[in-house]
């Protein structure tokens, strides 16, 4: 898979020309509905014979626009958007630059700029993709201003029994500590990659030591709270227990949640190496105990429920 990293008004073409089948939006979470609208993508290229490929955007828009202080926090980091992209078999990855000057462009523009000129011949997007200053151009607009140079497909709501399949539906999922749901509509487990980092070892002194992970700035985690999960260590997978919280029990205390895995089976060193965090199940939520030793109890149960609910997949 080739990724071109594209900005207006500096980079805009590639090199290498070529013809393309898009799939263009945003992508956070790369859930069912997206992968829907890039399949939809990657047959057209098939029927065309020619490549597929998605056209994404770095930073999200609420990074840029506004106050800043209606961040969206990132389901998918950019480095795992990619890695679950190269695995749905998309060909090229265009990375455009979401900053004012790409926001300022009226949608005629951003389609002269952004998809004739990249040799695009056919588009597809959800249906409430939308593009061009103020999100003013629609995929109604997207296909009036093709003059005959490409097709376009609109690819309707996919909804599960509840509701439509959607980022929004995933981040509130995941901020309740519903993980299994939230992976439903992924359509995998979510995951957490993050750097291995020294920690204060309240693990190790309990007598359950942890790996502490950092994670990417700016991804969002679950609500606070202890999980059953599976961590992959170079390519390999090993059943855990994860707290992620702020550790209300430990008299420091702290403000900012911290992702920590009691690894079963395990005693290596992992200082420094990325991992990946999946999160299967909901145990219970973070709380503060009145002992040191109610903790020691409760991890001990935390770990035993995390087996059986592992055993049981």
């Amino acid at each position: 898979m080739e990724i071109y990293e594209l900005n207006y008004p500096n980079r805009v073409s590639i090199d290498q020309e070529g013809q393309y089948s898009l799939a263009i939006g945003f992508f956070d979470g790369l859930h069912k509905g997206h992968q829907t609208v890039i399949q939809k993508a990657i047959d057209k290229a098939k029927e065309l014979e020619i490549q597929s490929a998605v056209m994404t955007f770095n930073p999200h828009p609420s990074h840029v626009l506004g106050d800043g202080k209606n961040k969206v926090g990132y389901i998918t980091p950019f480095e795992e958007k990619v890695t679950v992209l190269q695995s749905l078999g998309v060909d090229v990855v265009f990375v455009v630059k979401f900053d004012k000057a790409l926001a300022s462009l009226s949608p005629e523009q951003f389609v002269d700029v952004f998809i004739k000129k990249l040799g695009v011949k056919h588009v597809t997007a959800g249906f409430d993709y939308s593009f061009g200053a103020k999100g003013a151009g629609t995929m109604n607009d997207m296909e009036r201003l093709s003059n005959d140079m490409y097709g376009t497909t609109i690819v309707g709501k996919v909804i599960d029994q509840e509701d439509k399949v959607s980022s929004t539906r995933i981040r509130i999922l995941l901020s309740e500590g519903k993980v299994e749901e939230a992976a439903i509509l992924l359509g995998r487990n979510f995951r957490t990659i993050g750097t291995v980092v020294d920690g204060d070892k309240n693990g190790r002194k309990l007598g359950f030591p942890t790996a502490n992970i950092l994670p990417p700035e700016d991804s969002i985690l679950p609500l606070n709270g202890v999980y059953a999960v599976q961590i992959i260590i170079d390519g390999k997978k090993y059943d855990g227990v994860c707290n992620v919280g702020v550790k209300p029990t430990f008299e420091k205390g702290q403000q900012q949640a911290t992702v920590e895995v009691h690894i079963l089976d395990f005693d290596e060193d992992i200082y420094g190496k990325t991992v990946a965090v999946e999160w299967i199940y909901f145990i219970r939520p973070e709380k503060k105990f009145d002992s040191f030793n109610a903790l020691i109890e409760q991890i001990s149960k935390d770990k035993e429920r995390a087996k059986e609910l592992l055993l049981e997949r």
